[in-house]
């Protein structure tokens, strides 16, 4: 054992050695003309020998250090490459998502555009969307009507489009016939001439628009939802800048590890597209519609290309979510199983697909820009492993020459033992 009231250190290229009463400065560059030790055949003293050895071994030590600072460095640099790729992966998936057509789509009339629409929500003849949608097309009852469309911005499935039909389909099953046929007003003052009650609260049903139904023989049955815009509470962050579709920035989604969860599409409420005319004051404080509504339906509702890629992502997922094959995960861990193809499971009333002239992009393109950044990607991930293999051999050739330093030192002929302190050599490689 070394005596612990000694501590040998090297400093601006002196030895220094540290006693309880005694402090040695030697010069290794230096050799001694007298006595004090045994001298080998060059004339240098073993003391002298010894220290002269160990200076040279802490050079080493040195200039290892250096190499594995570089070593870290590169590695750091490579990792911040690939953390990058990853974000651009990302979002090219995202922008693919709003682009992707599917080649195997099996739903029924996919080239669903506005008129079509129209024609789904007249055929739902008991509902208070389809009532006004047909005395809208007809001009029938004018004078009747007019309290009732003033102030409405529309019904819901006939607000935003949506490139994808399989998506389209997801997230009409998600949100339901009824939310898809709800009526959207700008503020409560229009939504109150909808409907009449008496004198006990009970709904006048030969007044306001349950009249204007049986004056064009039909009935609203149940119940039907109505949309106030001024009334919900809209999203406040940043959207993405220089987008003419004005999206919202939210945060990528990402796994425990770090990772961006696999298949990850995108947020609904971004993958709706709006007419240009819905997109800035609609409400009186300057919000559109997909900070307000869609932002109220979907919240921040992911998107994910398979039920299997939606599973894998569960520990990411905070508000719900769709995939392409029909999954859907709602809020609170509800899950909703079966065959999206069901004519009791599927909704009736599904979003429009945008005319080509409104699509934007290049699919072929985008893939191409994909396959590109996924080979860089395995490029820079091949990079890592090769710098990550160069580190750890320097690393281990730094500890062995560290154990050769110390047992230089502790062969020395001093006249006392001394405790070694490499911890300016080697601070923050261990």
């Amino acid at each position: 054992m070394h005596p612990t009231g000694q501590q040998m250190s090297f400093q601006n290229g002196l030895f220094n050695v540290q006693g309880p009463s005694t402090t040695m400065q030697l010069d290794p560059k230096e050799t001694s003309s007298g006595g004090g030790g045994t001298q080998n055949g060059g004339g240098m003293s073993q003391a002298e020998f010894a220290l002269f050895n160990s200076d040279r071994l802490q050079s080493d030590l040195e200039a290892m250090g250096n190499k594995i600072k570089e070593h870290e460095d590169n590695l750091k640099f490579l990792k911040s490459q690939k953390n990058k790729l990853d974000e651009s992966i990302l979002k090219l998936q995202v922008h693919m998502g709003k682009l992707h057509t599917s080649g195997t789509c099996t739903i029924e009339n996919t080239n669903l555009q506005g008129e079509d629409i129209n024609e789904q929500i007249l055929r739902q003849v008991n509902s208070a969307a389809g009532v006004l949608s047909y005395v809208q097309s007809h001009h029938y009852s004018e004078a009747l009507q007019l309290d009732m469309t003033n102030g409405v911005v529309g019904v819901v499935a006939k607000l935003g489009k949506v490139n994808d039909q399989n998506l389209s389909q997801a997230l009409s099953d998600y949100l339901g016939t009824r939310s898809m046929l709800a009526l959207v007003y700008k503020d409560y003052k229009s939504v109150k001439p909808l409907e009449k009650y008496d004198n006990q609260g009970n709904v006048d049903r030969s007044g306001a628009i349950h009249g204007l139904a049986s004056s064009i023989g039909r009935t609203i049955e149940g119940q039907f939802d109505v949309i106030c815009l001024e009334n919900l509470r809209p999203y406040v962050g940043k959207r993405i800048a220089g987008d003419p579709q004005r999206r919202l920035d939210l945060p990528n989604p990402k796994l425990p590890n770090g990772e961006y969860p696999p298949g990850f599409l995108g947020y609904a409420v971004n993958l709706i597209q709006i007419d240009p005319a819905y997109l800035l004051c609609v409400t009186a404080y300057g919000y559109g519609l997909r900070e307000t509504l869609f932002y109220s339906l979907f919240s921040q509702l992911q998107v994910y290309k398979t039920r299997v890629d939606m599973i894998s992502a569960l520990p990411c997922i905070t508000d719900g979510a769709v995939s392409l094959d029909g999954g859907i995960l709602r809020k609170t861990g509800i899950f909703t199983l079966g065959s999206r193809f069901s004519d009791v499971a599927a909704a009736n009333v599904r979003f429009a697909k945008p005319s080509a002239s409104q699509t934007t992009g290049n699919y072929s393109e985008a893939e191409r820009q994909m396959n590109e950044l996924r080979w860089t990607k395995e490029k820079t991930l091949e990079d890592i492993k090769r710098a990550q293999v160069l580190r750890d051999h320097a690393l281990y050739n730094f500890g062995k020459k560290k154990e050769e330093f110390v047992r230089c030192l502790s062969q020395s002929s001093c006249p006392n033992e001394v405790s070694v302190n490499l911890l300016d050599v080697s601070s923050g490689l261990s």
